[in-house]
């Protein structure tokens, strides 16, 4: 696919209304919204809101023996969401369409559908397979369904926080999943409890909920976009009445969502395109950053939704969170990794005698580098697919006991080789410092470690769970005392500009706050850096949590106690 590609498919919501109208259906109709305008924003740091609580709070005596390593050393995704109108089947299709995505969310699951103008709900915590079953899918018929996936931490009260959610409201009711993080969502939901809301869950999603309930617009989109016009932050959604399907996709365009059509003439809207692939969607296009889209029995209809901002949607989509198989912001998410690996190759060589991958998320980059250096690539870390995210560990005397349950070195790959390790990001640093002991202790001579992304020095508040900076690696280490802590002989990471430059005219259209600590939306005031604040086993206060506060918006507001007093 072009590079320019991604690039023209964000600009569509600033289309004129005749060509947007022949690009999506014939009877589409165009609306131009009032336009807001937001002042360019500063970086600023933020702590990890929870970890700190969580350490200070142990959940039980045995808690130092229960080891995450399932990508604790990774950032996580925060959800997955898919759309379907017009088949019969669509609650079944999205039992599959969240099989694809399973991978975005591992911990709840979701599906509402539509039935006799009634919206039907099963939601459960696990994996799709452990949520659903025929039973359960019997339970939600109709023609329109919306579900989702999430991540979030573990506790026994998180299945009150499993999308979709469903509110009645005075002219029926609507289902909403989300994939995103709301940076202004605690003024808002401190807003709305001031004039008399009552809020069920620790979402953010639910804020949008009570907007849509409260405004007083009509049709019943509008108060789509009325609610939308007051968040900031990251969102892609999709939202179910008793007769409409909407999928909206907030002005930066920060989190993906994409738009396909069934043979039957069933539109469909998912996180990614692998969605539409097992259900045998063909891909029609992104839904555009900022835009509307209705779906119901007059076709499908698009709406701008506010100000057509340069798009800035996330970079770790292609390094990382995606399948490989996806189209995601336009680009081929294998010929991503594969470039990325190949700019290693070349502005990061090394004398080496293999190339092996840390699986599954570094293998496409792997394939890259192998190429480009013209050497081979083996299967040099096995990992194994039915271990948990967490176990308990049996005794602390087994050094690495997580990492090596999850991957086993191959010794006949690895024995008296210079090995290049290909892995898509660092973040802070503990298991990368295992794997590269793993690999020696299988008798490689040398290991070389290859970083497809640049260095992570920033947390993400647009939907991705990441640590503080004070626990990015990389914040505070330079490359070679990140090379000396977890012990490889040699440490490259994938040059921010080189990582641009590949990008070509895209460049500009992408998120980098990771690496950089711009934000293109700043946070103020208390915000749930990711997911859900209190959720999931938390208990106390929102105000209890104190890393949650921006130190900045904190130390102005203690000052302004300070000066009261």
């Amino acid at each position: 696919m072009a590079a320019s590609t991604a690039s023209t498919a964000a600009a569509g919501c600033a289309t004129t209304s005749s060509s947007l109208n022949a690009r999506i259906h014939p009877s589409t109709t165009s609306f131009a919204l009032p336009m807001r305008n937001k002042n360019p924003q500063k970086p600023l740091h933020v702590k990890n809101p929870i970890s700190e609580f969580v350490s200070a709070h142990k959940t039980s005596p045995d808690a130092d023996s229960v080891v995450s390593f399932d990508g604790d050393d990774k950032p996580r995704e925060e959800c997955g969401v898919v759309g379907i109108y017009g088949d019969a089947e669509a609650s079944r299709l999205c039992y599959l369409a969240l099989h694809a995505l399973q991978h975005r969310g591992q911990e709840g699951a979701g599906i509402v559908s539509v039935h006799d103008d009634v919206l039907h709900s099963v939601t459960g915590v696990g994996l799709v397979s452990e949520v659903f079953s025929e039973s359960k899918l019997d339970k939600l018929p109709g023609d329109m369904a919306i579900g989702h996936v999430r991540y979030s931490t573990a506790g026994a009260s998180m299945l009150k926080n499993v999308q979709p959610f469903v509110a009645g409201y005075r002219f029926g009711s609507v289902g909403v999943a989300h994939n995103g993080n709301l940076v202004n969502y605690q003024a808002l939901r401190e807003e709305l409890e001031e004039n008399g809301s009552i809020f069920n869950t620790s979402s953010d999603t639910e804020v949008v909920l009570h907007l849509i309930a409260i405004s007083k617009a009509r049709p019943f989109f509008l108060r789509i976009v009325e609610a939308c016009e007051k968040l900031e932050g990251a969102y892609s959604m999709v939202f179910l009445t008793e007769d409409k399907l909407v999928a909206v996709r907030d002005p930066f365009g920060f989190r993906p969502l994409v738009m396909g059509r069934r043979s039957n003439g069933a539109v469909v809207f998912a996180s990614e395109t692998c969605a539409l692939d097992l259900i045998e969607a063909t891909y029609e296009r992104e839904v555009y950053p900022g835009e509307v889209i209705v779906v119901d029995k007059d076709g499908v209809q698009s709406v701008c939704l506010m100000p057509h901002f340069e798009p800035k949607s996330c970079i770790f989509e292609h390094i990382y969170f995606a399948l490989p198989n996806s189209v995601v912001f336009g680009r081929s998410v294998y010929e991503s990794r594969r470039k990325f690996g190949e700019i290693l190759a070349t502005e990061s060589p090394v004398d080496c005698d293999v190339v092996i991958a840390v699986p599954d998320s570094g293998v496409v980059a792997a394939l890259g580098y192998a190429a480009k250096a013209g050497v081979a690539f083996q299967q040099g870390l096995i990992r194994s697919h039915y271990v948990g995210r967490t176990f308990i560990e049996p005794s602390q005397k087994i050094r690495d006991f997580g990492v090596k349950l999850k991957l086993s070195p191959v010794r006949a790959v690895l024995e008296g080789k210079r090995v290049v390790v290909v892995d898509d990001s660092i973040v802070r640093g503990t298991t990368s410092s295992k794997i590269v002991r793993l690999i020696k202790e299988a008798g490689a001579k040398e290991v070389h470690m290859r970083i497809s992304s640049p260095p992570i020095i920033a947390s993400c508040y647009y939907g991705v769970d990441t640590p503080s900076p004070g626990e990015l690696i990389s914040n505070r280490m330079s490359v070679e005392e990140i090379r000396d802590y977890i012990g490889c002989d040699s440490l490259a990471f994938l040059p921010i500009d080189s990582l641009k430059g590949m990008l070509g005219g895209d460049a500009t259209s992408f998120c980098y706050a990771c690496f950089s600590g711009k934000y293109p939306v700043e946070p103020t005031g208390k915000v749930k850096r990711v997911g859900d604040f209190l959720d999931d086993g938390l208990s106390g206060s929102m105000e209890s949590i104190d890393g949650g506060w921006l130190s900045e918006t904190r130390n102005k507001e203690e000052e302004g106690v300070k000066s009261s007093a």
